[in-house]
């Protein structure tokens, strides 16, 4: 089965969220992922908004979990962590 990846972002340091953004689409990309959804327009219904929506397909959520974990994800993070409010789930897919 494979991998969803979503991730809801408000950017609270544009420059340094960047350099997240540049490691974890590397990350990202040697996982198998690739980008579904990354910004543009969205629909608020229901929750707390967040500015920033992305969405990765993966493979399956073993493979999507590897990759948060793994050494280059984490240092991606680093840039992030300070630098944005986020939510992020991997769910699978039903087909």
């Amino acid at each position: 089965m494979g991998a969803l990846w979503i991730a809801h972002v408000t950017v609270t340091d544009e420059d340094a969220y960047k350099k997240y953004a540049e490691g974890a689409t590397k990350a990202i990309a040697a996982h198998g992922g690739t980008f579904i959804a990354r910004g543009g327009k969205f629909v608020q219904l229901e929750g707390k908004e967040r500015p920033r929506n992305v969405v990765a397909r993966f493979p399956d959520v073993e493979t999507a979990e590897k990759c948060y974990h793994s050494t280059e994800y984490q240092a991606a993070m680093e840039f992030a962590r300070g630098a944005s409010e986020r939510e992020l789930m991997i769910i699978e897919t039903s087909e």
